[in-house]
C-alpha cells in the first residue's frame, strides 16, 4: 500500500503507455507527456495497451518507487485520450485498483434512519 498524504495529487496519463517501461522511461514521460515534476511527490498512474495492468510512479523525496498491479480478471476503468492528464482522489485510485468503476461507485446499501 502507498502511504498517500492529504497534498498528494493522484494523475492518471490518458490513453495506455508501453508496459515495458521502468521508472527513468515514465518519468520521462510524465516530465514531456503530462509537464509534470515526477519528483514533486505525486503520484502517475499509467495503463497498458490491454488494459489489465496499470503502473504507479511515486517519488517520496528519497527515491523512485515504481509499482504494478495486474488484474486477472476485466480491466482497469480509465479515462478518454482527449486529455494528457487527469488528477483524481485518492480514494478513486483505491476503487481503480480494487477493479471498481471509480467514476461512478454505487453504495451497497445506506442507513435510513439512526434507530
Amino acid at each position: 500500500m502507498i502511504p498517500i498524504s492529504s497534498g498528494v495529487r493522484v494523475w492518471i496519463a490518458t490513453g495506455h503507455t508501453d508496459m515495458r517501461r521502468g521508472m527513468n522511461g515514465l518519468a520521462l514521460q510524465v516530465q514531456q507527456g503530462l509537464k509534470r515534476d515526477p519528483h514533486a511527490g505525486d503520484l502517475f498512474v499509467f495503463r497498458g495497451k490491454r488494459g489489465n495492468l496499470v503502473k504507479i510512479l511515486w517519488h517520496d523525496a528519497l527515491g523512485m518507487s515504481l509499482y504494478a498491479k495486474r488484474l486477472e480478471r476485466g480491466r482497469f476503468i480509465w479515462p478518454s485520450a482527449a486529455d494528457d492528464g487527469v488528477v483524481i482522489t485518492p480514494a478513486q485510485l483505491g476503487y481503480m485498483l480494487e477493479g471498481i468503476d471509480w467514476r461512478h461507485p454505487l453504495r451497497t446499501w445506506q442507513p435510513s434512519a439512526a434507530g
